[in-house]
């Protein structure tokens, strides 16, 4: 369902070295059905939790449902704005619309005197981290986005509540088109020996 040169399935070290997420404006059917999805969340449940708290939740919004995210992204982004313009609009719509699968990751820090809300923070990143490696296992293309509706209390609301927050929506198909690569960060420039003399 992908590209053979991104997300090689062949071991897993091929697939760490080519995995490559997808936009999901370019993603198509088939995608994964409510089992395979219910399954690519048992998988990310064996993410590194400090403290055993699973400090994440998991939404799946339906193809059905579709209609009225747009909608409540629509009449959250205009109370912000309310002199929003068509073309804002009609982004909306378009990112609540896209791809055949979509998951909504929260955020849901427990109070804990042993545990920072950080170290929580950095177990649900990779607890969303390895949902994309579970759909990228089965084939399919995954995608990992924030933007606007992810920073927004309203929109929040529609999903959990006051001490949670949006960690991303996770979306899953079939690529439409190849893939293709992005920059990828210097390795010199981010890994290297520690000097005890300074940093």
């Amino acid at each position: 369902m992908t590209d053979t040169a991104f997300n090689d399935l062949s071991s897993l070290g091929s697939y760490l070295k080519t995995r490559r997420s997808s936009r999901p404006r370019n993603m198509t059917a088939p995608g994964p059905s409510d089992a395979e999805l219910r399954d690519f969340v048992a998988t990310a449940i064996r993410t590194p939790d400090h403290g055993k708290l699973s400090p994440w939740r998991v939404v799946q919004v339906d193809l059905d449902q579709r209609a009225a995210l747009a909608q409540g992204f629509i009449e959250a982004y205009r109370a912000d704005k309310p002199d929003a313009g068509r073309l804002e609009i009609e982004g909306l719509e378009k990112i609540a619309h896209e791809a055949p699968a979509l998951l909504v990751v929260l955020f849901s820090p427990i109070s804990s005197t042993k545990i920072p809300v950080w170290e929580q923070e950095l177990s649900t990143g990779a607890f969303c981290m390895n949902i994309l490696h579970a759909i990228h296992e089965k084939g399919f293309v995954g995608g990992w986005i924030t933007g606007w509706p992810a920073y927004s209390d309203r929109v929040r609301d529609m999903f959990g509540g006051a001490s949670e927050k949006i960690a991303g929506f996770l979306y899953a198909g079939t690529a439409r088109e190849p893939l293709e690569e992005r920059g990828r960060p210097d390795l010199d420039r981010i890994f290297g020996k520690w000097d005890p003399a300074g940093h």
